[in-house]
């Protein structure tokens, strides 16, 4: 069954240009222009991904997916927008976006970035005797199932997914009820603790399960 993009950008020259890329590489895409029909869309179907542009008519694009994330919609979403000042930016990390792609870039940059996040999205995640399973969102040492509360579920699904690079802080805070620096070290070395994860955390940016 073929991966469902929705796809929301205003600029109809380069919409379609994307969609082409896209399908020509075996993804469904359904391409909206507006922030009210990005949101009709996710009422009338699911997605594997979201790729939104950010200033977009209607509703931006950094107000839907806070609305999206706030309803418990967790589909990985890719910005992609002109506007490239630091503020927007973490704002977009900051609602839950999972990338951010500036513009203008050349169309195939934007999917090997789809391809990232979509190729081996249900495959299980082996890093040394752990196996996670995204699927599912259980993590195995050996065949047991490792027990983790719903904040280190969370982290451990966003982490395990990014091994070798590095997660933005703000992605991370996302997961936690009440955020703080503290408040995710704490979550953090309790995950570590529970898992034997080799947590390291890059100072001013965020953290990362370096390769094994």
């Amino acid at each position: 069954m073929k991966k469902q993009i929705l796809l929301l950008e205003d600029d109809i020259a380069l919409a379609q240009t994307l969609q082409e890329l896209l399908e020509d590489a075996g993804y469904s895409v359904n391409m909206v222009h507006t922030g009210n029909d990005a949101i009709d869309a996710t009422y009338d179907g699911s997605y594997d991904l979201y790729v939104f542009d950010i200033n977009v008519p209607d509703i931006s694009g950094i107000e839907l997916l806070e609305s999206l994330r706030e309803a418990d919609d967790k589909t990985p979403t890719i910005f992609i927008s002109a506007l490239v000042d630091l503020n927007t930016i973490a704002k977009g990390f900051e609602v839950g976006a999972d990338d951010y792609l500036k513009k203008p870039f050349f169309p195939e940059e934007l999917l090997i970035r789809v391809n990232a996040k979509l190729a081996h999205k249900d495959q299980d995640i082996v890093y040394k005797d752990l196996r996670y399973s995204p699927a599912k969102r259980v993590l195995y040492k050996g065949d047991t199932i490792v027990s983790l509360g719903e904040v280190q579920e969370c982290l451990c699904d966003v982490l395990m997914r990014s091994i070798g690079s590095v997660v933005d802080k703000s992605v991370l805070m996302e997961c936690l009820t009440h955020s703080s620096d503290a408040a995710l070290r704490v979550a953090l070395n309790k995950l570590k603790q529970t898992t034997g994860l080799p947590l390291k955390n890059i100072r001013g940016v965020g953290y990362t399960i370096e390769k094994g």
